[in-house]
């Protein structure tokens, strides 16, 4: 998710430096005990751990004032809590509506051998449909089920007693819809079937159940429900249901600061200060004649200055650390951010022909002056881009210390996604500065010696974006109204599932092991951290991302480059969001052999004709990386070869597909119908 190796360590050494800053360095320390059998924080059927099995609607409650009719409801009691006994902090979480669309399923089945269950493993995902499966995830408004794939926690080897299953969704799930999980038919090792817990056998027969059972018609309704797609209550292992957050649960926040602000703006041009003009000579820069660097003004909807630790502001009611409602929405806080930007103009552009105009969206916790990186240039040379990039604030270099910090205190995590929603708005005004007739092609940063303009604002914005950038940037194309498409380089979504299978979130693992040393804390954490962050990245919006534009948006095209055997960002996260976007799959997408799946790439279907118009993934093989390992754990080690992470970005073939989609929308088979490259 970042760019070269050295940057990987400069974060490991900020990384190391912050978790000492913020939160002294803990020793590492015995799992947490469960918490008594029957304390009201926890869900009986599953004793492991007080919030599982999760996600579940036994942590709600009912609110008729949601878009759900419910609201989330944890306990300080039941969160994971620190070495230093400090628990998380619900506050933010209990102002959902329901669980994140990619949430990761989990429970604890003692003794569970997932081979020997016939459970769907990331490489046979059609298998999760078989009549006969051993998991089913059923969508209950419609009766249909949901394919998935399912994994024992590989970090928890040797822990049997706190080893996961983990199942995850392989399409975004429905918002606001309840689901319905069944397990069934499991076996252990030895190839025993394993017994069902007492706590749920009692509720399929009824044996104990009292009326007065406050769980009793939830679970009736549980049983009613996998009955009627065809599975027998008494195969059942363990059942229960969870509810997605609705879209305003997800995206309400972020519309209403995108709305508010450009009302506010109205047809005026966001304020623009130049601070640095470099001109290079052609020995100095053969491809960039100019760099402009400088500032935006953008609203400020956080708290205090806007830095790292700040938070969405949410006016008087959430002020003088009052929590702000359930329902409120952010509001201006006053002030005006000072949001950072560079842009390089090619050395193709001139007069005859200004360059187009693309927004650049940098990698992890890095800068904007990514756009300095060779395939960048080459690209904005070659294709006569002049590309604008801004900081992710809340995941930018600034915010290491913070990030890691909150690793060691996770009530802290709520403002890395509350950053990131205010730096899709500074990305978005510095968008409307590129094209408006009083914005960069009006100031002389922009023209040439005779005051002619170097940049095309009449040709429209488009927005690149790789690593962070591809990730964060489907989120930020799903809100753009200035631009349609979008190419996402090297992304996915969902953190849940990308950070364990990252090379990346290593020196994070290190902190969370020596402040969360329990695995079945480390797994919790990872799913409740995504419900917050499906407000700042493309998890929480895929489903609008392309044909179902979110209110007052239009419809986007998106293209994916997808780098095989990526070691950053796994490819199959980008796998579920090709699903879940409708993205199409340039094919033969790899060489015989290559792939470890029963069926690769299953559920995308193929382009059939070229030139091709809609959304589209095509996958780059650099010839020197290896299949992932099919489990959460990152592709480390020599056995995985070359990390192909900056591979699709580079090529030839690559930046002219990029550059024809940008331009006309039309995807353009450059790899001549076999696999790219």
């Amino acid at each position: 998710m970042t760019t070269p190796r050295g940057l990987r360590l400069a974060v490991s050494v900020l990384v190391t430096a912050g978790a000492v800053l913020l939160g002294t360095a803990a020793p590492a320390a015995p799992p947490t005990a469960p918490a008594p059998a029957g304390h009201p924080s926890c869900d009986p059927i599953d004793p492991t751990a007080c919030l599982l099995p999760f996600p579940n609607d036994y942590f709600t409650v009912p609110d008729r004032s949601s878009p759900t009719g419910k609201r989330v409801r944890f306990a300080a009691a039941a969160m994971p809590a620190n070495v230093q006994g400090t628990p998380i902090d619900p506050t933010e979480w209990n102002r959902q509506d329901g669980f994140s669309p990619g949430s990761p399923i989990l429970v604890r089945v003692p003794g569970l051998d997932a081979t020997a269950s016939g459970i769907a493993p990331v490489t046979d995902i059609g298998r999760s449909l078989a009549p006969d499966a051993p998991i089913v995830l059923l969508n209950a408004r419609t009766g249909t089920r949901t394919p998935y794939w399912a994994e024992l926690d590989a970090h928890a080897v040797g822990q049997p007693d706190r080893q996961l299953l983990i199942i995850r969704p392989a399409v975004a799930l429905a918002e606001g819809t309840r689901y319905v999980v069944g397990l069934r038919g499991l076996h252990d090792g030895n190839g025993a079937p394993i017994r069902a817990p007492k706590a749920f056998t009692a509720y399929v027969t009824g044996a104990g159940v009292t009326h007065r059972d406050p769980r009793a018609p939830q679970m009736r309704r549980i049983l009613t429900d996998l009955t009627r797609s065809g599975v027998n209550r008494h195969s059942l292992y363990l059942a229960w249901d969870f509810t997605v957050a609705s879209r305003h649960g997800l995206t309400g926040r972020m519309l209403a600061v995108r709305d508010d602000a450009f009302a506010d703006l109205g047809r005026a041009v966001p304020s623009v200060t130049v601070t640095q003009v470099t001109d290079y000579r052609p020995e100095q820069d053969p491809l960039i004649a100019r760099q402009v660097s400088g500032t935006i003004g953008v609203p400020s909807y956080l708290t205090g200055d806007g830095g790292p630790g700040s938070r969405l502001h949410y006016g008087p009611a959430g002020g003088a650390g009052t929590p702000p409602t359930p329902n409120a929405l952010p509001t201006p806080s006053g002030t005006t951010l000072a949001a950072d930007f560079v842009c390089n103009i090619p050395r193709s552009a001139s007069a005859a022909k200004p360059a187009h105009l693309s927004l650049y969206g940098h990698g992890l916790l890095g800068r904007p002056t990514e756009i300095n990186a060779g395939n960048v240039k080459t690209m904005s040379n070659t294709h006569n881009f002049t590309f604008c990039a801004t900081s992710w604030i809340g995941m930018a270099a600034a915010d290491v210390p913070y990030v890691a910090g909150a690793f060691t205190d996770l009530s802290a995590f709520p403002a890395v996604a509350d950053r990131l929603q205010q730096s899709f708005l500074n990305f978005l005004f510095l968008g409307r500065a590129m094209i408006h007739p009083s914005g960069f092609a009006a100031h002389p940063a922009f023209r040439d010696a005779a005051a002619r303009p170097l940049i095309d604002r009449g040709g429209g914005l488009h927005y690149d974006g790789n690593s962070q950038g591809g990730i964060n940037g489907g989120a930020l194309t799903a809100i753009a109204q200035d631009w349609t498409r979008s190419v996402l380089g090297v992304p996915a979504m969902n953190y849940s599932t990308l950070l364990q299978r990252s090379v990346d979130f290593a020196p994070f693992q290190s902190v969370l092991d020596g402040y969360y040393p329990d695995t079945v804390d480390q797994q919790l954490i990872l799913a409740l951290l995504q419900m917050l962050w499906d407000r700042s990245e493309a998890n929480g919006y895929a489903q609008h991302l392309t044909d179902q534009p979110l209110p007052r948006t239009p419809a986007h095209q998106v293209l994916m480059h997808v780098a095989f055997g990526d070691q950053q960002v796994s490819p199959a996260a980008a796998e579920v969001q090709a699903r879940t976007i409708g993205a199409r799959l340039h094919t033969p997408a790899l060489a015989d052999g290559w792939s470890l799946d029963v069926h690769p790439y299953w559920g995308i279907a193929p382009i059939r004709r070229y030139p091709y118009t809609g959304s589209a993934m095509v996958i780059w093989n650099s010839g020197a990386a290896q299949a992932p390992p099919p489990t959460n754990l990152a592709p480390a080690g020599p056995e995985f070869g070359d990390d192909p992470h900056e591979f699709p970005r580079a090529q030839v073939g690559a930046q002219k597909q990029k550059a024809v989609f940008l331009l006309t929308g039309r995807v353009i088979d450059v790899c001549a119908r076999t696999p790219c490259p």
